[in-house]
């Protein structure tokens, strides 16, 4: 059973995916067709699905950014439809950080939910962030919530994230169900105080 240090999520070191791209929403992230599944366990067949049937040579596919663990992508990514399948299937294909200049807020909820930080940083360090990648495909970044910057090839980036969510993800409150399982025994004694929960037996 996973422990609170097990949730904590601080520091993420990786190579990164260019994503280019403006407002790109849930249904380009992953087609209805996705939807059909009865569970995630397949989520990540579907991560732009479409798009990489049309393009052999998209980011996702190309043999210099495999095994990449961040992906970088434009303004108000995961815009459009709430659906979970979205960030479901990125975190499922391997991401576990994304850096955008914007997000949806649904979207980067949802994204929380799964101990995945989507956190942004301004146009002009986007621009050069999705350049440098794109050149050095080999290059190791950084991310620290707690200094809250991106460290790339001697540089650093600021990068935002409300406070709410950087506390969420850095001391493991991010995953409810792990912090109930985790504080077993608290939950037992608290519901054993309620008189509805005569029954509890957790």
């Amino acid at each position: 059973m996973a422990t609170i240090e097990d949730l904590l999520i601080i520091r993420v070191q990786g190579r990164a995916i260019p994503l280019p791209g403006d407002n790109i929403d849930t249904d380009e992230i992953t087609p209805a067709a996705a939807l059909a599944e009865p569970d995630y366990s397949n989520a990540a067949d579907y991560l732009f699905l479409n798009a990489r049937k049309a393009n052999p040579n998209h980011p996702l596919d190309d043999p210099q950014y495999k095994g990449a663990n961040i992906l970088i992508v434009g303004n108000n990514f995961g815009c459009g439809s709430s659906r979970e399948t979205s960030p479901q299937a990125i975190k499922r294909f391997g991401i576990d950080v994304l850096v955008g200049e914007s997000f949806a807020a649904i979207f980067q909820g949802n994204c929380t939910a799964l101990g995945m930080p989507a956190v942004c940083a301004s146009k002009g360090d986007m621009t050069k962030l999705m350049e440098y990648t794109k050149q050095n495909p080999g290059t190791i970044y950084t991310l620290d919530l707690d200094s809250k910057t991106l460290t790339y090839a001697g540089q650093a980036v600021a990068i935002d994230i409300a406070e709410s969510t950087r506390t969420a993800l850095t001391t493991g409150m991010w995953n409810a169900v792990a912090m109930l399982k985790a504080n077993q025994p608290l939950v037992s004694e608290v519901a054993a105080r309620l008189p509805y929960m005569n029954n509890f037996s957790g």
